[in-house]
């Protein structure tokens, strides 16, 4: 059954792994993808579309990514993204523990909130042993435990209009010549989806700094750069076109696919 799943993962991603190398090779000769008005750029932005359609189709909203046992966690689970965040307000929140952190949660909800960590531990939980496929190229398998998404938006009540679930992180980024916070976004499909969590700990011990504490989410059906990390809010909006560059995150806005599906 396992072997199923990842060859259908494998086979469904390649359109947006495909897209999103020639973005991400490092080489020169793509450089003209960070031209947000490119024809090239909006051909791959088209075919991100097709592949978020067709996986929806296919697979449903409620399909599940493969799970593993603890014997397959053979390594460290490897950092992605940024692994250490320099500023004042974090490093005086992690220094402490965390114990001062509230995640707060608006934007298009019908009962704006902020949930310290200890709330976030006290609400359902789930475990899940899940690989983490980076589009560099590689993959490693851990275990994540953490509240899933779904139960913090209850709390919350999202209204009708509200689309997207758009992630405000803690770390600084450049983007368009500027400093700002790093962002990111799924829809609410993804979402509510059973293996969506705000994870706490990483194989039975407290979310390391390298990898997002305190909390990042786990998106189990997509590449790892949709995981944001060192989250610190969260904003529930219809449109993702006044979210910094309008391609619904910070990897989008320099020439990433937004749906990043496998």
């Amino acid at each position: 059954m396992r072997q199923q799943g990842i060859s259908r993962r494998c086979l469904l991603g390649f359109a947006t792994v495909a897209g999103s190398s020639l973005a991400l090779a490092g080489c020169s000769n793509f450089d003209f993808l960070g031209d947000r008005d490119n024809d090239v750029r909006e051909f791959l932005s088209s075919a991100n579309g097709l592949t978020y359609r067709m996986q929806r189709l296919l697979l449903g909203n409620t399909w599940l990514a493969p799970e593993y046992t603890e014997a397959d966690i053979r390594q460290a689970q490897r950092p992605n993204g940024t692994t250490a965040v320099g500023t004042e307000e974090y490093t005086r929140l992690a220094n402490d523990g965390f114990s001062a952190y509230r995640l707060t949660v608006g934007g298009l909800v019908e009962r704006p909130a902020s949930f310290s960590l200890a709330e976030l531990r006290n609400m359902p939980s789930r475990t899940q042993i899940t690989r983490h496929d980076c589009v560099e190229g590689w993959s490693t398998i851990a275990k994540w435990a953490g509240v899933p998404l779904s139960a913090v938006l209850d709390q919350v009540r999202p209204r009708p209009d509200s689309r997207y679930v758009v992630f405000h992180c803690f770390d600084n980024v450049q983007s368009d010549g500027a400093e700002v916070q790093f962002y990111g976004s799924i829809d609410l499909v993804d979402a509510r989806h059973p293996q969506t969590i705000l994870a706490y700990t990483m194989n039975d011990a407290p979310l390391p700094v390298a990898n997002g504490a305190p909390l990042r989410v786990r998106v189990e059906r997509q590449l790892g750069y949709k995981m944001s990390k060192f989250i610190k809010s969260i904003e529930l909006v219809s449109s993702l076109a006044e979210i910094q560059g309008g391609h619904g995150g910070y990897w989008e806005d320099q020439g990433y696919d937004w749906y990043a599906g496998i």
